[in-house]
């Protein structure tokens, strides 16, 4: 059995964005509410997919969107600002993740990200993770389900000896379902609290559960 992840906002994630946003918010009076914030950057990271390497382009795109969806009527000056309070925010791991090395099974990552991930994970999770398949490397991303037939090949394994974790429905648990891996949503702020396979922690989990 293997255990493969996620790596960005499922493993790793950038604990200063929201608060950096807020402040710029705040600075030019736009009133908002931080819980609707953080919830609908997560709604509108499942319709604009990232790409491996960002931009000011893309930010610039994707923050007008952010800003629409919690009412706000986006500028060139608050776009700009936004984007220049969060450009080189560090990766940190979340506090929930510390207990990984202790799980006596394989681990594995499979990741749309820029090829510098392996030393983001080294630092954070030294000899925890056997492998790693990630896009810019691989020149293939998620959702495609060739992303993840890659990624069986790479583990030598069949897809029902997986076990997924990831945090989007449409990149991760969809496409792996389809494929007969075990996938788990992991949803830390309960946004989808309807979801039939979601996970609120990495704390605790049990293998006996996510082999379902």
């Amino acid at each position: 059995m293997i255990l493969l992840f996620d790596a960005a906002n499922t493993l790793i994630h950038k604990p200063d964005l929201f608060d950096n946003v807020a402040t710029v918010l705040k600075k030019n009076n736009v009133k908002f509410d931080f819980t609707e914030l953080k919830k609908q950057h997560k709604f509108i990271s499942e319709l604009i997919n990232f790409p491996d390497k960002t931009s000011r382009d893309f930010y610039k795109t994707f923050n007008k969107e952010w800003l629409y969806s919690i009412g706000v009527i986006p500028n060139d000056e608050l776009l700009e600002e936004i984007f220049t309070s969060c450009s080189y925010l560090p990766w940190s791991p979340f506090s929930d993740t510390i207990n990984l090395k202790k799980l006596d099974i394989k681990k594995a990552i499979i990741s749309n990200f820029h090829g510098g991930l392996n030393q983001i994970i080294d630092e954070y999770y030294p000899s925890v993770f056997n492998s790693m398949i990630v896009s810019e490397i691989e020149n293939i991303r998620k959702p495609s389900i060739e992303f993840y037939l890659r990624a069986i090949e790479k583990l030598n394994c069949l897809p029902e000896e997986i076990i997924y974790i990831g945090d989007s429905i449409k990149l991760d648990v969809e496409p792996a379902l389809k494929l007969g891996i075990k996938a788990w949503l992991i949803d830390r702020e309960n946004y989808y609290p309807n979801f039939y396979r979601s996970l609120n922690s990495l704390n605790d989990i049990s293998l006996d559960t996510l082999s379902k």
